[in-house]
């Protein structure tokens, strides 16, 4: 018998892989712990590849030749573990696209910051004319994308979780945003572990590369050498010696011959951490020979992604940030992976079959309350009572929204990041995440 790649996770990211193992002629089984959303099963099934859910039917996925897993299962898994110990080999679905692409490969990653570099950068690449596709953490599957055609670049928002898993994957243009301690539950609580993890995104970098780091972060000022990477490092921080910094009121960047001169006030996004993104996106940009009338003109013109990680506004030291685009599981994990403040989760709706035990972790270290929103909350009740210190359950995102602000104290975030479909209290992700933000515009008036 043929021995299978086997997929675990039948997210976004898992099913792109499948696709793109049919594609490639590789016999695949895809096995999910939970109900697979309708959408995926029906691609699934039209792809004609062979899945399970509800179950991990362990003497199969065993003889498995190879094993890509969901970035959310952890390794101290008792399944990983056994993979693990038997030898096979488990990778992440990034490893696995990157060995069908010719593409220019951008990495981000880092501790905080990352989803708004990510973002930004496509933005500006977009803006230059260039075929870049947004993926890994945000955007599309890179493997979906690869079923079909292989793009000049890809943008891809990294994980530690996902870095752990790849081994022989080129990042081009590697952006390290600031290293801090988080998730060290997933590394036997070692924060060395966690940076190592991190630097796992220069492993198989050649001279032809770049990497771009903050020097002003302390962590990497005092973990990074020379001897990590065969790149050529380009530094940015608030004052010079770096290849980005800022003279006067004016981003200064240099790359070889190239060089921007940008005023600080016609940057899109304010506050000190933009600044460093920006400093960052100009050091890509202009690795890339994107022209600094471009750059400029893509920095100073970035409006985020509506619904997707959106900051709609701080109230009195309560930052609040809209999600609504967060449909699903995995895409709720991203989105508590990314955050650094304490949370006060707002999530609920249509629930279809999720496993919400992937974002117990997150929810047990990261969030101080959750506020349900949705018609029948009784799922996600069971699922975080114990897990997280106040469970509060509510029938509509004003009342949400309200008991959310009750709760947050300074310092936190208010988070909408549903987990599931719009479906019972509205048409869809947008009019909700419209709402929400309306609700909060009413607020900042009062």
């Amino acid at each position: 018998m043929q021995k299978e790649l086997v997929i675990l996770g039948a997210g976004e990211s898992g099913v792109g892989a499948a696709l793109l193992a049919k594609a490639k002629g590789i016999a695949v089984f895809v096995s999910d712990k939970g109900l697979i959303a309708p959408r995926f099963k029906e691609e699934l099934l039209g792809a004609e590849i062979s899945f399970e859910e509800g179950q991990h039917s362990e003497s199969r996925i065993m003889a498995a030749s190879e094993v890509i897993k969901s970035p959310g299962i952890p390794d101290s898994a008792a399944l990983i573990k056994a993979l693990d110990a038997a030898s096979i080999p488990v990778i992440s679905d990034i490893e696995f696209a990157l060995r069908y692409t010719k593409a220019h490969i951008i990495g981000i990653t880092g501790s905080n910051g990352k989803t708004t570099t990510t973002l930004w950068l496509h933005h500006i690449l977009q803006s230059a004319g260039f075929d870049a596709v947004l993926s890994g953490n945000v955007g599309v599957s890179p493997c979906r994308r690869l079923a079909q055609s292989d793009p000049a670049i890809f943008v891809m928002e990294l994980s530690s979780f996902q870095l752990d898993r790849m081994y022989n994957s080129r990042i081009n243009t590697a952006i390290i945003t600031n290293i801090t301690p988080d998730h060290l539950d997933r590394y036997n609580y070692r924060f060395e572990d966690y940076i190592e993890a991190k630097y796992r995104i220069l492993s198989n970098q050649t001279e032809q590369d770049n990497c771009i780091w903050s020097a002003d972060d302390p962590t990497l000022k005092q973990s990074f050498r020379g001897d990590r990477t065969a790149a050529r490092s380009l530094p940015f921080a608030l004052k010079a010696p770096a290849a980005a910094f800022v003279k006067g009121d004016i981003l200064h960047v240099e790359v070889g011959n190239a060089v921007l001169d940008m005023p600080l006030d016609k940057i899109a996004l304010k506050g000190r951490h933009n600044l460093y993104n920006a400093m960052a996106l100009a050091l890509a940009g202009l690795s890339l020979g994107v022209s600094p009338k471009v750059l400029i003109a893509g920095l100073s013109s970035f409006k985020g992604v509506e619904h997707r990680l959106e900051p709609c506004a701080e109230l009195e030291g309560v930052l609040y940030i809209n999600d609504s685009k967060a449909t699903n599981v995995d895409s709720t994990w991203y989105a508590l992976e990314s955050m650094s403040r304490p949370v006060v989760w707002i999530a609920g709706g249509t629930d279809k079959g999720n496993d919400y035990s992937v974002l117990k972790e997150f929810a047990k270290q990261k969030v101080r309350a959750l506020i349900c929103m949705g018609v029948d909350n009784r799922k996600l009740i069971q699922s975080f009572e114990g897990v997280i210190p106040e469970v509060i359950s509510t029938d509509s995102l004003d009342k949400a929204l309200r008991a959310a602000s009750n709760v947050a104290k300074k310092g936190d975030v208010i988070l909408l990041s549903p987990a599931c479909a719009s479906f019972d209290l509205f048409k869809n992700y947008e009019e909700r995440g419209n709402l929400f933000r309306q609700k909060v515009m009413e607020m900042k008036k009062l």
